[in-house]
């Protein structure tokens, strides 16, 4: 699987050849500390004036490597994927060698790092529902009122918690139509655009 890069991806990546191997290597270790603690603009600002560029020029080519890394590592691609990923770029192989060495040497933290900073959702563990129907009270002899109770079994941190819920028919179709819409929704080409450039 390649890497689908934007334009803009590009052009901050564009500021790596400019450079000799040894700050590219800096760079990559500038992106793996931006990962763990954060932005620190004046290591930027260092590396500008030991370049002569703009902190911003820094700043993209830094975040560049950074996206380069992180999705590499969120998708997990292999070498000859990775290298593929970066041969369209039109680096010289010695520093398209020095990013495969720094995807290799960096993936695993990564993963790490960004599997620590995704949220910890709720996930489905199982479904049970029952169909109640009353037909009648002592104040209406002939009353046909449907509700529908739903026990949804959930997982979260581990631990297992249960929600109950109660509608009636016509609620609990609206609500499957409205789910049912919503999935033939991201079917469609713009909605996948979006998937895609969350992930």
């Amino acid at each position: 699987m390649l890497l689908d890069l934007s334009e803009e991806h590009k052009e901050h990546l564009a500021f790596l050849p400019r450079v000799n191997s040894s700050v590219v290597a800096e760079f990559g270790r500038i992106a793996v500390e931006f990962l763990r603690r954060g932005a620190n603009p004046k290591i930027y600002e260092g590396a500008a004036r030991k370049l002569n560029v703009s902190s911003d020029t820094v700043q993209h080519g830094v975040e560049g490597l950074i996206y380069l890394l992180t999705e590499s590592s969120k998708l997990m691609i292999s070498e000859l994927d990775f290298q593929d990923s970066v041969f369209v770029l039109g680096f010289s192989e010695e520093l398209n060698k020095l990013l495969l060495q720094l995807y290799l040497d960096n993936r695993k933290e990564i993963r790490t790092i960004l599997s620590e900073l995704a949220p910890d959702l709720p996930s489905y563990h199982s479904l049970e529902w029952r169909l109640d129907v009353q037909l009648a009270s002592r104040s209406l002899r002939q009353q046909i009122k449907p509700s529908v109770t739903i026990k949804l079994h959930l997982n979260q941190n581990g631990d297992r918690n249960t929600k109950v819920l109660q509608t009636d028919p016509a609620t609990l179709m609206h609500l499957v139509q409205q789910l049912e819409q919503a999935l033939e929704e991201m079917k469609t080409n713009h909605c996948r655009r979006v998937v895609r450039s969350i992930k």
